[in-house]
């Protein structure tokens, strides 16, 4: 709203400044962290009024656990609301990216929502049924994919090579898709100790800031022999927004948490990433940023598959922080060990800009 302004009055003065990606990014990442401290306390409070005795938490799951009843939960919903407002106040509303990944982002949360409101309701950790959330899972990244890929090309490019890419004609509106929700469900997945997802959402969000300012440059775009695409670099302040109401949540949600962020964030966020992936035709980097989530997500694919087969597990627990835990490690030392992962895979997904 604020860059359409400062367009319609000429970008004169210090308004020149809104011309600037890199600027509204800066300015949306401080935006949405200033309102997710203001409103944090106050949203906190409410969601414990409302919800009572919080988040179920899980029997048969890490002894450690349950001195954490009674923490509200749904905190996605502080997540999401300083995030849109910090986005459309700085963004260029004009964009369809950014309408794609506000659609995915939003819809993605309010399943989240019906999720996590079925399982403080229901005083179970069950929610909604898995078929049922990924249905309108698809249905929202379907709608994503479609505006996205009208604005792009349906080629997979392939890292550590100069605009090598296979094309995948329709196919890649059903590869988007895919991906947007796959990476949903990942971080929905990591979503298990206080700070563990966050963390790594923030970490990938500034590492998609960067490339998507560089896919939306011409210049930047050819000299790294990255694919170009117009309009993408209007993401980076998309992800601003993302690290900005992260950092918010990650002050409440330091161990011990006194909110988490349920559904409602994790989904929302990861299929944020997703879409941003997509748009900026970046989705196999993000395999590897996102390195994390993946293994969080074959942990349980893994311990579910084996476990069918053979009765037997292949993990103490799924997912793979869990094992972990009962292996013995505090819940502060699988955070920090993550987190340093996540740190060291970004590394690697950036080098793929230079390494071809």
């Amino acid at each position: 709203m604020l860059y359409l302004i400062a367009e319609w009055l000429g970008f004169e003065g210090a308004l020149n400044l809104v011309r600037y990606q890199t600027f509204r990014a800066g300015a949306t990442l401080m935006t949405a962290l200033l309102i997710g401290l203001l409103i944090g306390p106050r949203f906190i409070n409410m969601l414990r009024v409302r919800q009572g005795k919080g988040q179920p938490i899980r029997e048969d799951g890490p002894q450690t656990h349950l001195a954490k009843r009674g923490t509200p939960t749904m905190g996605g919903l502080m997540i999401l609301t300083s995030l849109m407002i910090a986005m459309l106040l700085w963004m260029d509303l004009r964009n369809p990216f950014v309408w794609a990944c506000l659609a995915v982002t939003a819809g993605f949360g309010v399943i989240g929502f019906l999720d996590d409101y079925d399982k403080v309701s229901k005083a179970s950790h069950r929610g909604v049924s898995g078929k049922v959330r990924l249905l309108f899972e698809f249905l929202v990244a379907g709608v994503a994919s479609w505006i996205v890929v009208g604005q792009i090309n349906t080629f997979l490019y392939v890292p550590f090579f100069n605009n090598l890419g296979f094309e995948l004609g329709w196919f890649y509106y059903v590869f988007a898709a895919v991906v947007i929700v796959g990476a949903g469900n990942a971080v929905n997945l990591t979503d298990g100790l206080d700070g563990l997802a966050i963390m790594p959402v923030i970490i990938a969000a500034g590492t998609f800031a960067l490339i998507a300012y560089l896919v939306g440059r011409v210049d930047y775009s050819e000299y790294l022999g990255i694919p170009h695409v117009p309009g993408a670099g209007e993401l980076a302040i998309f992800c601003a927004a993302i690290m900005g109401a992260g950092l918010a949540f990650l002050w409440f949600n330091a161990p011990p948490a006194a909110v988490f962020m349920g559904d409602t964030g994790s989904l929302a966020l990861g299929g944020a990433l997703g879409a941003i992936a997509v748009a900026s035709h970046h989705e196999i980097v993000l395999a590897i940023v996102g390195g994390l989530f993946v293994a969080e997500a074959l942990s349980v694919i893994i311990q579910v598959f084996w476990f069918k087969r053979t009765g037997k597990r292949i993990f103490r627990m799924a997912p793979i922080h869990h094992h972990f835990e009962q292996l013995g490690w505090s819940e502060s030392k699988v955070v920090i060990r993550f987190w340093i992962i996540s740190i060291v895979l970004a590394l690697m997904g950036l080098a793929t800009l230079k390494l071809r």
